[in-house]
């Protein structure tokens, strides 16, 4: 990549997302510049002139507001820009506003930024990476959607809750759509090394533990709801979700990470975009893991590829 040394992220949409990501990004010291992009233009300039007040005590980034013309040289792009849902509004038709969103997005990314990698976070996240990698015509390599990464992180917070160990000793994740056909891979769980089911009969040989299993699954499941109810948006947890495929990507980690990427011929299915775990690096997606799933998962990844190719299908793609 170019500029690797100094690398630069634009993020395209200033809402909570985008910023809570921008915060994040700029307290790691991982980019040098950082360029934001609204369709508000105050807004950006607005945000962009409150986080350069607190660079005396980061490491130097310059931070601005800027056009589309502005993103010129990213190492990555950022989409966080999208329409909520309506009163009312069905999800077919929420994809279908943010697909005509997309449509003036991508194009103007392209123009000015052809050689970057695209990191969609826009919901539904899944369908809407399908959409960029379309109308991009971009490698798929090169589009990555943030995908079942923060689902995933939410499952190992409530799996350290209940074990009362250190969610970075936790190994498990949530795969498939981010929503509600996602589900969790309880055969590869592991706490510590141990397999997930083996540690729960270890701590208590009476352990229920598939019935914990299934009420932690539910928890996350619920847990983004349970946050908007309470205060109207989630962005911490995507924020830093964020951060971590960027770090990824900016310094070539060939990270392995539950993030949205198009499917090729795993169990049959093809041309969708879901989350399993791929190698991340500075070239975007370095390789999609073939995870092998019992036979309840299979079903479970069968059926949110159909439930995405439907969708995909109902709005002509």
């Amino acid at each position: 990549m170019e500029n690797i040394l100094k690398p630069k992220v634009s993020i395209i949409g200033c809402g909570s997302v985008g910023m809570r990501y921008a915060y994040a990004l700029m307290m790691k010291g991982i980019a040098r510049e950082i360029t934001l992009v609204d369709v508000d233009m105050k807004k950006a300039e607005g945000e962009a002139m409150d986080l350069s007040h607190g660079l005396p005590y980061t490491d130097p980034v310059n931070i601005a507001a800027g056009e589309y013309k502005d993103i010129a040289g990213s190492d990555l792009v950022v989409v966080t820009a999208g329409k909520k849902r309506k009163s009312g509004q069905t999800r077919v038709d929420l994809l279908k506003d943010n697909i005509d969103l997309f449509k003036t997005i991508i194009p103007e990314i392209m123009k000015y930024a052809p050689d970057t990698i695209l990191l969609i976070v826009s919901n539904p996240v899944d369908l809407l990476t399908y959409i960029a990698y379309k109308i991009s015509g971009k490698k798929s390599s090169k589009i990555i959607g943030s995908g079942t990464l923060l689902d995933t992180a939410r499952l190992k917070n409530e799996i350290s809750k209940n074990c009362n160990i250190d969610s970075r000793s936790i190994h498990a994740y949530i795969l498939g759509e981010h929503g509600d056909s996602g589900f969790p891979v309880w055969s590869k769980a592991a706490v510590g090394g141990i397999n997930i089911e083996t540690y729960c009969l270890l701590c208590d040989n009476k352990c229920q533990y598939k019935k914990k299993l299934e009420e932690i699954f539910n928890n996350v499941k619920t847990s983004g709801s349970a946050i908007i109810q309470r205060k109207g948006e989630t962005s911490y947890g995507i924020g830093l979700a964020l951060l971590k495929i960027t770090q990824a990507i900016l310094k070539n980690e060939n990270a392995v990470l539950p993030v949205s990427v198009l499917i090729e011929n795993i169990y049959g299915i093809n041309d969708v975009y879901l989350s399993l775990p791929a190698v991340i690096n500075s070239d975007g997606v370095r390789q999609v893991q073939n995870i092998e799933f019992n036979d309840t998962e299979k079903q479970a990844f069968l059926k949110s590829a159909n439930v995405l190719k439907q969708l995909l299908k109902e709005v002509g793609f």
